[in-house]
């Protein structure tokens, strides 16, 4: 199941974006809880982040950020993560599944999303997915905790 994030997720997110498995492929360097909360309020406020459960516990989280004017068909993927402790057990890509049907019934035709080259394990879900390799982007994302860059492999789905 997906649904929007509120205000009661914030510990779940907190700990997903801040988990030493997940933060270095996710956007926000490692915080404290009292200097992620406006960022949690703002993600809050531009309701693009979603929650996925199965069976009423919390497994994951995603970005759906839809884009605009002669790019409305599109949107990108970002922020996703599964739980740590829910890992290896099917759920990325029953996951992404489901937000290619959802994304599908909110009219979007493209689904684009970018991961570290380094991070085989994404790349390998977003393919098994039917997402397709389109590119490299050189340097794109700053580690500023270690100053390493990282290459990301751009892909996307399209209907």
């Amino acid at each position: 199941m997906i649904r929007k994030i509120e205000n009661q997720d914030y510990e779940f997110i907190f700990n997903l974006y801040m988990h030493p498995d997940t933060n270095p492929y996710l956007m926000y360097e490692v915080m404290a809880k009292d200097a992620f909360l406006p960022i949690y309020q703002d993600l809050l406020q531009r309701d693009i982040v979603y929650v996925y459960s199965d069976e009423g516990k919390d497994i994951g989280m995603f970005k759906l950020v839809p884009l605009t004017y002669r790019s409305s068909h599109v949107a990108y993927l970002g922020g996703l993560a599964v739980h740590p402790s829910s890992a290896g057990k099917g759920y990325g890509f029953k996951m992404m599944q489901e937000i290619v049907v959802f994304a599908q019934k909110k009219g979007f035709l493209r689904i684009e999303l970018s991961t570290a080259v380094t991070n085989e394990k994404a790349v390998h879900l977003y393919t098994k997915a039917g997402f397709e390799k389109e590119g490299i982007l050189k340097k794109y994302t700053h580690l500023k905790s270690g100053n390493i860059f990282l290459d990301e492999v751009m892909m996307a789905w399209v209907i």
